[in-house]
């Protein structure tokens, strides 16, 4: 008898799995039709400027990112920050948690496939009392006795429509949003070491430049002070100069609390506390800014970018909850059975004449609920409408950062070039102001504008330098970072890293 229940239970596990489910099959959605990220004539080629960081860079169509893309900037110690990051920051700790933690779900979602199988034991001593009628009368008698019994129960919820397998399909789909999310926090914390170390070699090198021109400004001035000391200037050139020079030491201080708050960050990125971040200073000379740029078809953004598989795993998980919605409408088949035995010993216990059990089923279906499971039902297909509109909010988004990025490229690149310019003039502007003003051919108030307009050339030079880095670690972001070439990841796969650029 058991082991026709068992063949029969097996079988009817087997049919009900591979029977069909209730609600929409999910269908990944289509990639976008355009064909480029920008209007116009794609660009090709930026301009290129006779400086550290001023070459130009050409966009290559097609290429694959590779997983490590931070080394395209050829610095050993961001190399290093980038992977003590990737180990290390909390940010990272926390999504990998959350990625088990759904994990976990799907496994234990995945039980409700099975029958449950609960054993139970037991053992009592009883007392009970009889009257006995006698001759004498009638006569009360005290038994005490044992009993002990045992028993296998089983039960299961058939999944006649697909609910417990839509759920299950949930679940997979977030534990999907959880990984993509991960890799999102991998692009995110690698992309911000990134953008910090460029950002510290443009403070440092403007504080530099900044320096520079107060030393030259100091110079001048104790010439002027000779000048005057000799009655061939006024005391007002001497003011004028020593103003200058003040002003100029007034920018440093904001700048270097800029230096001090972008190392604290650093050492956030890196999981260490403010104290503990020291070394690796970043120039922006030691910094190699890549000839070659890969550029993802807009058909491949879709599969590349995390945020937007993210947001196709939300859609999916919708779609799963329309499936439980209408299968929760549906009638709830429910098998149970129950073997067991009892006797007043246990070396009795499975003897013949004390085993017992039950074979039960049971169908329910709600007749009245208020409209309860049907606004359930119709809950679930806003959910997915919601969930469509927002993936396509994304995925235009994605477009967005990728066209955003090309231009900052493109006219970045030409604001290096205009920046170096102006810098170039305004050195020679300022040569030549130096040299009159020595002759006695122009005034004191030419040099103090040459100078102030060589300063500003010289941040804006650097600014612009920086820019060019930094737009370079952009359009990595945009395009997904390659997690896909990467083996250190829950989703990469293993495939070999393409070449770095020239």
């Amino acid at each position: 008898m058991r082991s026709h229940l068992l063949r029969g239970a097996a079988s009817l596990t087997a049919l009900i799995l591979a029977g069909c489910a209730v609600g929409p099959d999910f269908e990944r959605p289509a990639a976008p039709g355009v064909g480029q990220y920008t209007p116009g004539t794609p660009l090709a080629q930026t301009a290129s400027a006779n400086v550290p960081g001023g070459a130009s860079q050409r966009i290559q169509n097609g290429r694959d990112i590779p997983g490590d893309w931070w080394r395209v900037f050829r610095s050993d110690p961001l190399n290093r920050l980038v992977a003590e990051a990737l180990k290390a920051n909390p940010d990272i700790q926390s999504a990998q948690a959350t990625l088990r933690q759904a994990q976990e779900n799907v496994a234990a979602g995945q039980g409700a496939l099975f029958p449950t199988v609960s054993g139970s034991s037991s053992a009592t001593r009883e007392q009970s009392n009889s009257t006995v009628s006698t001759t004498a009368g009638s006569q009360t008698v005290t038994s005490v006795y044992n009993v002990t019994g045992a028993s296998v129960d089983v039960s299961y919820d058939l999944d006649v429509w697909g609910g417990t397998r839509r759920n299950i399909e949930s679940l997979q789909a977030t534990a999907d949003y959880e990984r993509y999310q991960l890799e999102a926090s991998y692009l995110t914390i690698s992309s911000n070491v990134a953008t910090a170390a460029i950002q510290e070699a443009s403070l440092r090198a403007q504080i530099a430049a900044t320096e520079d021109i107060i030393k030259t400004e100091r110079a001048f001035l104790g010439i002027l002070q000779q000048q005057f000391a000799l009655g061939g200037i006024s005391q007002a050139d001497v003011a004028a100069q020593q103003a200058t020079v003040a002003q100029d030491e007034a920018l440093l201080p904001p700048l270097q609390k800029q230096l001090a708050q972008q190392r604290n960050q650093l050492a956030i990125y890196l999981g260490r506390f403010p104290s503990e971040i020291s070394g690796d200073d970043f120039e922006l000379t030691s910094l190699t800014l890549p000839s070659d740029l890969p550029l993802s078809l807009p058909s491949q953004l879709v599969e590349q970018r995390p945020d937007i598989r993210s947001s196709e795993a939300q859609l999916h998980t919708a779609s799963a909850k329309i499936g439980v919605a209408i299968a929760n409408m549906l009638p709830q088949i429910s098998l149970s059975a129950s073997y067991g035995s009892s006797a007043s010993s246990f070396g009795d216990l499975f003897s013949p004449g004390t085993v017992a059990w039950t074979l039960a089923g049971s169908i329910t279906q709600t007749i009245f609920d208020g409209g309860t499971l049907l606004h359930d039902k119709r809950a679930a297909e806003a959910g997915f409408d919601i969930a469509a509109a927002q993936y396509r909010s994304t995925v235009l988004s994605s477009f967005q950062d990728v066209a955003d990025t090309l231009h900052a490229i493109q006219y970045d690149a030409d604001t290096l070039k205009a920046q170096l310019a102006a810098e170039q003039a305004a050195q020679r502007s300022l040569t030549i102001a130096l040299s009159q003003y020595q002759a006695g051919a122009t005034t004191y108030t030419t040099v103090l504008t040459a100078q102030t307009a060589l300063l500003n050339a010289r941040i804006s030079r650097i600014q612009a330098q920086a820019l060019r880095l930094s737009d370079t670690a952009a359009l990595y972001q945009a395009l997904g970072g390659g997690w896909w070439n990467r083996t250190d990841t829950p989703a990469g796969r293993k495939q070999p890293t393409p070449s770095l650029p020239d």
